[in-house]
């Protein structure tokens, strides 16, 4: 089985302009990382014109799809019957982008096949770590 999980999703970028324009969007999710899903942009999507990627709590997004949550540099909330709102702060400006709700379910569900909620403390092995780290220190 694979540890890795990338799902391509349809954001749609909320602008000044009447059109939302759609932009491509990947949300990733690594066992390696059991906490944590990226929401990736591809460098046309982006003012910089590089690849921009978010790392945040997979409980975040859980989370937010039923309710609003966050209060950094992520937040999250449901928007309608099946749009999910996804806001990113940065120093730069806020980004705003609706994403389907079910897109986003079908994500976390696979995530949860791989890693169950509440069980993400298993995937580390702290001995191996507190190992390398003592042998790192010597």
């Amino acid at each position: 089985m694979s540890t890795v999980i990338e799902q391509p999703v349809e954001a749609r970028l909320v602008a000044a302009a009447p059109r939302m324009a759609s932009i491509p969007a990947t949300l990733h999710y690594d066992r390696s990382d059991p906490f944590a899903v990226r929401m990736s942009f591809p460098a046309p999507a982006t003012l910089e014109g590089v690849e921009v990627c978010w790392t945040f709590a997979r409980e975040l997004l859980t989370a937010g799809l039923d309710e609003p949550e966050g209060h950094g540099d992520v937040r999250v909330r449901p928007y309608g019957y099946d749009r999910t709102v996804l806001e990113f702060h940065a120093p730069e400006g806020t980004a705003v982008v609706h994403v389907r709700s079910g897109e986003i379910r079908q994500f976390l569900e696979a995530t949860s096949e791989l890693v169950p909620a509440g069980l993400e403390h298993l995937q580390f092995d702290l001995d191996h770590d507190l190992a390398e780290l003592i042998r790192d220190a010597c």
